[in-house]
């Protein structure tokens, strides 16, 4: 066997014991980052169940079914979506809220940056 052949084989099997470590980490939710996006939220947001403000309490909205506060008093376009709030679906809504639900009271402008949609998005999954 060849010195590159034997060094390939070493290389692979250490990448194959480093891999698992690594993406543990990367996919390890950064909540302290989320928490600085929720910032942008929180003059009209709460992460307190029964707390709304001007908008809904956002307490265990990840899988949440759409515009199922009791007491709050949604838009018309937002009653009307239907669903539930995946993370899919919050991430194409907080990407920019007018433009993926037309109609929607939601005054906010969205958050551009797709990794700080992921950690606010992880953030609120942790609040349940």
């Amino acid at each position: 066997m060849s010195a590159r052949i034997a060094f390939a084989g070493t290389f692979f099997a250490a990448l194959a014991l480093v891999a698992p470590a690594e993406a543990q980490e990367l996919a390890a939710p950064d909540l302290a980052a989320g928490e600085k996006a929720f910032k942008k939220c929180m003059s009209c947001h709460s992460v307190k169940a029964d707390e709304n403000k001007v908008g809904p309490h956002l307490f265990g909205i990840v899988d949440r079914p759409v515009a199922s506060v009791g007491g709050f008093k949604y838009s018309d376009a937002m009653k009307a979506k239907g669903g539930a709030w995946t993370r899919e679906e919050l991430d194409a809504y907080l990407t920019n809220p007018r433009q993926a639900l037309p109609g929607t009271n939601m005054s906010f402008m969205g958050l551009k940056k797709p990794e700080e949609r992921a950690a606010l998005i992880d953030y609120l999954a942790a609040q349940k």
